[in-house]
């Protein structure tokens, strides 16, 4: 009789405490599961490297979360016992696939499909990021949570909100996502949309509106980045990051902004240069900029984008929300689920779903 080598789960960054009760059917066909929801930060901190290392090395099948640890080559040279990663999305940047696939490592992700099943009745909504993008819009716009600590704290009026209704809202980014919230800008506020890409065309931005429902021109491609900057009321960044497109918005564009303009970022957080935009926040060149995603994820406890008093002395608004564009209950639930179907299918020699490698 043959006996059956380890399996070990380590179940990383998962915040909320989710995954654990998904995995737990499958807790007597492994040697142990254990959750680290810390995320370590090997990029920024250089012990964490060596942490990180030493805390997965001992676990032949991960469980992760799209993009908050990443995997590279070099980290994943230094986890021999690893087997399997399983991520979600459909998709996952963070992970160097060719070093996996070099090593043998088997590498899943999620669709998602089947959260939210009764929504299935009514006409396709806007996704999560792009209705978090516009709760951050909307919440800056009209302080909404500057309001709440006043009336909270036994004061009243003291701020007034900006209209939408008529403004520019430049869109960095014309993708699936850029096409959603400059709909919502067009036909819920009445606002003209002026975008922007790489190789963004107006024919490509006539096709988009017109699969948006949208009369052609209802997206105007802005002449450079510099003049979309220049020119909006409100920008919302909606770029996939890359090494190109890393600091795609610079000290450059954040000083060609309108001082009663709002920008909002609920893409990644290094497409803005950080440093830049804390410097034209301190100095409050600009109303104001609603944030979701960072440079370094979780922020750390001292981090100038907690410490600092936003809106006052000067500075400009700052609204923060900690990456939740895509942390809807449904969706995270499924996500893992599916990611506990695919264990137990790869625990039984089957073939596995969402396969990245």
């Amino acid at each position: 009789m043959t006996t059956r080598p380890p399996l070990n789960l380590a179940i990383i960054d998962d915040y909320q405490n989710i995954a654990p009760s998904k995995f737990q059917p499958l807790q007597p066909r492994l040697t142990g599961i254990t959750s680290f929801p810390q995320t370590l930060h090997p990029a920024h901190h250089a012990p964490d490297k060596t942490a990180l290392i030493t805390r997965l090395h001992p676990y032949q099948i991960i469980s992760t979360m799209r993009e908050r640890t990443p995997f590279p080559a070099d980290l994943i040279a230094s986890l021999p016992n690893l087997k399997y990663i399983m991520t979600t999305g459909t998709r996952n940047r963070a992970i160097d696939l060719q070093a996996c696939a070099e090593r043998g490592i088997l590498v899943t992700g999620t669709t998602g499909l089947g959260a939210g099943e009764h929504k299935l009745s009514i006409p396709p909504s806007p996704s999560s990021t792009t209705q978090h993008t516009w709760a951050l819009i909307l919440g800056l716009a009209r302080y909404i949570a500057r309001d709440d600590a006043v009336v909270k704290s036994g004061g009243w009026q003291g701020s007034l909100a900006m209209g939408l209704a008529g403004k520019t809202l430049g869109i960095l980014g014309l993708g699936n996502l850029g096409t959603a919230a400059a709909k919502i800008g067009v036909l819920a506020f009445g606002m003209r949309v002026v975008a922007w890409s790489s190789s963004l065309t107006q024919e490509m931005a006539d096709q988009k509106a017109v699969e948006a429902g949208l009369p052609a021109g209802s997206f105007v491609v802005a002449d450079s980045k510099l003049a979309l900057f220049r020119g909006a009321d409100v920008v919302s960044v909606h770029y996939v990051l890359s090494e190109r497109s890393k600091g795609i918005v610079g000290k450059e564009e954040l000083e060609a902004m309108k001082r009663t303009a709002l920008l909002v970022n609920t893409s990644r957080g290094p497409l803005v240069e950080e440093e830049a935009l804390l410097e034209v926040l301190r100095e409050g060149r600009i109303r104001g900029a609603a944030l979701d995603v960072f440079n370094r994820e979780p922020l750390a406890g001292d981090s100038e984008w907690r410490t600092t008093k936003w809106g006052v002395e000067g500075r400009s608004e700052v609204l923060l929300s900690p990456h939740m564009g895509y942390a809807e209950e449904e969706i995270m639930e499924r996500w893992y689920e599916e990611q506990a179907e695919n264990l137990g299918r790869w625990l039984d020699g089957k073939e596995v779903e969402t396969r990245l490698i």
